[in-house]
């Protein structure tokens, strides 16, 4: 049925500039406005895990190239083991174990994506939407394949560390970018199959994906968030994008002209036909979300930490933001998580005694981690 040649001219007319500032005027911080704010507490490990992924890139952990801020370097001594490209052999990123007296945590943490390894991009472009089925879910085939290798060969030293702790340190693994993917699926891999680990509790396993890849399907990425933490800061292209990540490869001498392709198709798909992909790959876990710009507001603020376990609208807009590539760098997520930090410690007051309110604080995350599984399973039923 054709339209009235009026309104056939009125109607795209209308539309295009709709669109323009729909997607112009969306920012960062709306995905995350609705959520509540992060605690201290919840939040404290976040600056010091950001610097233990960063030594990761140090050519000399002794003599780093960053002077580390705010006390969150790395005692080279409480370095177990320390792998580069030559002993990985392109399976899985170089990473770091460490063994934090301090915090009580041994902690494995990947660095991301090196643009100059030919084996980190082989690890990306090993995907397609339903590839790989893992746990009942969907997972990215090469970031499995990735931590299954870090599995099979960290497996009896992470088990030493832990048995030479009294078995009572946490157990955290850590990534940025494509590091992030790899350590989230290794986490669900440790926690599903404990028995190799002497049964260790699974309240001390934890997670850190620091701007983090889309690496599994919405009822994985729920069903983990009790273990599971992704760090985005404000305008972060990567826990954005649905598209299979070798698509950013192929242009990434241009990522302004695909992130602005990718707002165009994503504002025409409907998002419960997104919510209903059962193939469609998400950041895992619990949010938290740095924020510290806003809409019309210029340069950036005391950043605030919201967090949340989303399931509807699991950061599915895509920001044309020119801060989007330069959020995901790990210094920057680093710096700002610092700050987030301070100003939280510095603006938080205690009202209730602290056993009460820790008390409260378990009882709604609890409830909110219920609300989240079974908000998912209804989308997976439906789908």
């Amino acid at each position: 049925m054709e339209l009235p040649q009026p309104l056939g001219v009125v109607v795209p007319c209308w539309a295009f500039p709709w669109w323009v500032w729909k997607r112009c005027s969306y920012v960062g911080s709306d995905d995350s406005y609705n959520w509540p704010r992060a605690t201290a507490g919840d939040f404290e490990p976040v600056p010091r895990i950001c610097r233990l992924i960063l030594s990761v890139y140090e050519d000399d952990p002794e003599n780093p190239k960053f002077a580390p801020p705010g006390g969150y370097g790395i005692k080279p001594e409480w370095v177990v083991k320390r792998v580069g490209y030559d002993h990985t052999q392109g399976c899985a990123p170089p990473y770091l174990i460490y063994t934090d007296h301090d915090h009580r945590e041994i902690v494995l943490a990947l660095r991301g994506l090196n643009v100059g390894s030919e084996s980190d991009y082989k690890v990306l472009l090993d995907n397609r939407l339903g590839k790989q089925m893992f746990d009942g879910c969907y997972v990215h085939h090469g970031l499995l394949k990735s931590a299954v290798w870090l599995i099979n060969q960290e497996s009896e030293t992470l088990l030493e560390q832990w048995r030479a702790s009294g078995c009572s340190y946490k157990m955290v693994f850590a990534g940025h970018s494509l590091g992030s993917g790899v350590a989230a699926i290794a986490t669900i891999i440790v926690v599903n199959h404990r028995e190799r680990f002497d049964l260790i509790p699974r309240t001390l396993i934890r997670c850190y994906a620091v701007a983090p890849a889309r690496s599994m399907s919405l009822p994985l990425a729920v069903r983990y968030a009790d273990v599971i933490h992704s760090v985005v800061l404000q305008d972060d292209f990567l826990p954005r994008t649905a598209t299979p990540l070798e698509d950013h490869l192929k242009a990434i001498c241009c990522l302004p002209c695909l992130i602005f392709l990718l707002c165009l198709r994503d504002t025409l798909i409907p998002e419960n036909r997104r919510l209903m992909d059962p193939r469609r790959l998400y950041a895992p876990g619990r949010i938290y979300h740095i924020v510290e710009r806003k809409f019309c507001r210029c340069g950036r603020f005391p950043p605030e930490v919201r967090t949340a376990i989303p399931v509807d609208g699991r950061f599915e807009h895509i920001v044309l933001s020119c801060n989007a590539a330069s959020d995901h760098e790990i210094i920057w997520i680093e710096r700002e998580s610092t700050k987030a930090l301070e100003v939280m410690r510095d603006h938080e007051t205690i009202t209730t005694p602290p056993s009460q309110q820790r008390l409260e604080r378990e009882e709604t995350l609890e409830k909110e981690y219920e609300d989240a599984q079974e908000r998912a399973i209804i989308l997976t039923r439906d789908s």
